[in-house]
């Protein structure tokens, strides 16, 4: 017996649409699941087995077991508890990081695009000069004027993730602002603020919800090489439990124990992965769902 579609009068029944919108690809599915867990790491520090910052030299670079899933370190200290507990930094800095990107450049971008004149003007030059600087020099010279600090180093990124999403979004808004029901609100007498807030916004918003999960990606990938450089006082503080650290002070070692590298090595790679696809999976339903209005 076949299976058919059930249908109430010539139209397909809520219960397959709902089904429809809940069918996930696999690698989405996949990345949802990674996603969730990390999250889990997150608000539950404690799931991790040992102290990730317990040291027993005794231990150290010991294979995988059942007391040390994912076996020690250099210095004894258990891999899989400092992976979980790196997760903190993993996720809630890139988050942060590409909430205030997207944020700032949406602003800027709209204003650009819908103002345009010196406006858009002033805003390309800056955004120009934003390109034409290496974040992590700048990262370093602020580092021997003011010190270091992770704070810092979330507000470099965040400051140098500006100019490739205003470009981007601005390129949205131009697109539109000239479109007829813009000209016609404008017409209409309605303010601009709530044009840019009705209209302009919501047009853009499948844009805004894919260059935040790509901010992600860059930001974890950004990350880990500033952790490397936590002795020039970036990233995180020596000894910390972040996988960037974590896989830059083991990958010299990994004859003695591939895990303690490979460990939170992968973990960064999956982590940035899964935000590509869930970015680009939204992307896919706001448009199908903006071509279906």
């Amino acid at each position: 017996m076949t299976n058919t579609p059930v249908l109430t009068g010539g139209r397909v029944s809520p219960r397959r649409r709902l089904a429809g919108r809940l069918k996930l690809p696999v690698t989405v599915g996949i990345s949802i699941v990674f996603t969730a867990l990390a999250v889990i790491c997150v608000i539950a520090p404690f799931v991790a087995p040992h102290d990730p910052a317990f040291i027993d030299p005794a231990k150290s670079f010991q294979g995988p077991s059942l007391d040390h899933l994912l076996g020690t370190d250099q210095l004894g200290r258990d891999i899989a508890s400092r992976i979980i507990a790196g997760a903190r930094t993993a996720v809630l800095a890139p988050l942060a990081i590409a909430a205030g990107a997207v944020l700032i450049s949406t602003v800027l971008a709209v204003l650009a695009g819908y103002a345009g004149g010196r406006v858009d003007a002033v805003i390309g030059r800056v955004n120009d000069v934003l390109y034409s600087i290496p974040s992590l020099t700048v990262a370093i010279v602020i580092v021997g004027v003011v010190g270091g600090g992770f704070a810092l180093s979330i507000a470099v990124l965040t400051v140098f993730g500006l100019p490739s999403n205003i470009r981007l979004l601005r390129a949205a808004v131009l697109e539109r602002v000239n479109l007829p029901y813009i000209e016609a609100a404008k017409m209409s007498g309605v303010s601009t603020p709530r044009i840019l807030l009705t209209q302009l916004v919501p047009a853009i918003s499948p844009l805004i919800v894919t260059s935040f999960f790509l901010q992600v990606t860059f930001a974890i990938v950004e990350l880990s090489s500033l952790s490397s450089l936590s002795f020039l006082g970036l990233g995180v503080a020596p000894g910390s439990p972040d996988w960037g650290l974590m896989l830059a002070e083991n990958r010299s070692a990994l004859s003695s124990n591939v895990w303690a590298a490979a460990g939170p090595g992968l973990s960064l790679v999956a982590l940035a992965v899964s935000a590509n696809l869930i970015g680009d999976w939204l992307y896919t339903k706001y448009e199908k769902a903006g071509r279906s209005r």
